[in-house]
């Protein structure tokens, strides 16, 4: 390749698919071939896409902003509405809301023509915001101008329902069926997730059954999550197994989030010893059935099942998951692990404090803050501090 040719409107495209700094994206795309004489570069909307986008992720929004401005000055092309939703959801993430209304007043003067998407986009970032009142506004002109369709309904519903607003939630969607929009499983997800957490468990139920006979519309993992939380909150045990043998009879996978909400509703219903042995049925067999069904363990399902046995005083159990998660790449929560060690201490446990030591030293989280808790407590019992083995390895597991 001979390195004096100047670079092309496709070869830039190219090149800054490749660059990841932003910075040196955006130098490459105002200055593409600074050998040539000052002759006008003629942009392809590929290159501006590519650059806005990679300004907006690095939150490069002045920067943004300029190429947004130079793009508005194009004659060859239209850029397509997609791009602008894009920069309305950067704007959301950054916590910019009225940057994401500012451009969509402006689409029109880049000859963009304003449809559901790009006012879905920005009801997105209100309620990313929590601006509820906001979305209910934007929501009002969006009816207006007979826009809304079933995305607009589920962003409402979702918003009123992440404010405690269920009553408001429910009448949005009476609205949404009353204008022949049909709800889908998003629809019902939201629905069923908001009466869930305010546990209004009968409404939430209720949903389920009309979803499936009124609308042909069946329920997903999510919903089933989202009732099994609640019934388990409500301390309807046998309730959540049946949901768990629904979702299998009805074939929907089972992720670890619904195990460990079976696991955590166990033992805060104190009923610790049936959440890992496994001979006496389903609920005793919970976390050994996770890899039996193609569900790995994951972080969250380890801590839920370290701290029930921690806190039920199993402590041979709980060393035993503390070892199996360190051994899996797993980090325990550090107060977590705190709290294990000072019941470890209190109780004179000499040979697990011993072995949890070891465990926590071979996953490196041992510091200085725990150890000089353990010498401390150890140091003040006589038990303890007699057992040469056990000062030896805390001093050990420091150098």
């Amino acid at each position: 390749m001979n390195p004096s040719r100047p670079i092309t409107p496709f070869r830039l495209a190219s090149l800054l698919r490749l660059q990841k700094d932003p910075k040196l994206a955006l130098q490459l795309f105002k200055n593409p071939n600074p050998k040539t004489p000052s002759k006008p570069f003629r942009y392809s909307l590929l290159s501006y896409d590519l650059i806005i986008t990679k300004l907006g992720r690095a939150k490069m929004f002045n920067e943004m902003q300029e190429i947004l401005a130079q793009l508005k000055e194009e004659t060859l092309f239209i850029p397509k509405e997609a791009l602008f939703c894009d920069i309305i959801n950067f704007y959301g993430r950054a916590r910019l809301p009225e940057n994401a209304l500012k451009l969509l007043d402006e689409l029109p003067s880049f000859r963009v023509q304003r449809t559901v998407k790009s006012y879905n986009s920005l009801l997105s970032v209100f309620l990313m915001c929590k601006d509820f009142d906001k979305m209910r506004e934007l929501f009002v002109d969006i009816e207006k101008l007979g826009k809304a369709d079933a995305c607009t309904y589920n962003l409402l519903i979702r918003g009123f329902c992440a404010s405690g607003r269920l009553d408001d939630a429910s009448k949005v969607f009476d609205e949404m069926t009353n204008r022949g929009v049909s709800p889908n499983v998003i629809t019902f997800g939201n629905l069923i997730y908001g009466f869930c957490l305010h546990l209004r468990l009968k409404e939430a139920f209720k949903l389920k059954t009309d979803m499936v006979k009124v609308y042909r519309v069946y329920p997903n993992a999510y919903i089933y999550a989202s009732l099994i939380k609640g019934v388990c909150k409500n301390g309807e045990l046998s309730l959540a197994f049946k949901l768990k043998k629904e979702m299998i009879r009805n074939k929907i996978e089972l992720d670890p989030a619904i195990y460990s909400t079976l696991i955590s509703g166990l033992f805060k219903a104190g009923r610790k010893e049936e959440a890992l042995e496994g001979k006496r049925g389903e609920a005793n067999d919970l976390f050994e059935d996770m890899p039996r069904r193609g569900c790995a363990p994951d972080v969250v399902s380890y801590r839920i099942l370290f701290d029930g046995f921690c806190n039920g005083m199993q402590f041979k159990e709980a060393a035993f998951i503390l070892d199996e998660m360190i051994f899996k790449g797993f980090v325990p929560c550090s107060a977590s692990i705190c709290k294990f060690v000072n019941r470890l201490c209190e109780g004179k446990n000499e040979d697990l404090l011993r072995s949890a030591f070891n465990t926590l030293e071979k996953g490196k989280l041992v510091n200085v803050d725990l150890w000089r808790m353990a010498v401390a407590m150890v140091f003040k019992d006589d038990k303890l501090s007699s057992s040469f083995n056990l000062v030896d390895s805390l001093i050990d597991v420091m150098n």
